[in-house]
């Protein structure tokens, strides 16, 4: 099964931490701080916005490809993968801010709230009535088995 939300957002997810991590090298490199951030404020913005796109991405990149996988997919999905990575750019740019501004603010709440939807949509296919004869069936005193229709 091609899985085309999953994997175009995957792909552009890999494109961003690539981006994320040459903008922590630009200032590496003229600094000269190998490790860490040694007290250098840009420095610790930038990794803190590569290192929370690194945190959050994993899990909404399972909770999509899962929901793509359950659902079939649809447009709705298709926002939420673009929202979510529009809501990363944003959260970025706003790391360069000193103080709490509508970028970064943003780009947290949207990513929030995209991942409190995928989180609910999982949940709930997982509860749907399933269509009979398809998905795995388990019988009493016997192995797993997948029908198909």
């Amino acid at each position: 099964m091609l899985l085309p939300i999953s994997l175009t957002i995957a792909g552009a997810a890999a494109l961003v931490h690539i981006w994320l991590s040459v903008r922590v090298s630009q200032v590496r490199r003229p600094t000269r701080i190998s490790v860490g951030d040694g007290g250098h404020d840009l420095l610790a913005r930038r990794m803190r916005a590569h290192g929370n796109f690194s945190e959050n991405m994993p899990l909404f990149l399972v909770l999509l490809l899962l929901v793509e996988l359950a659902s079939g997919g649809n447009l709705l999905l298709w926002g939420l993968g673009i929202a979510f990575m529009l809501a990363r750019f944003a959260h970025a740019f706003g790391m360069e801010r000193p103080s709490a501004n509508p970028l970064r603010v943003g780009g947290i709440a949207i990513s929030w709230a995209v991942l409190a939807t995928l989180a609910i949509w999982a949940i709930a296919l997982a509860y749907r009535s399933p269509a009979l004869g398809s998905g795995i069936q388990i019988s009493p005193g016997r192995s797993a088995e997948m029908t198909l229709d």
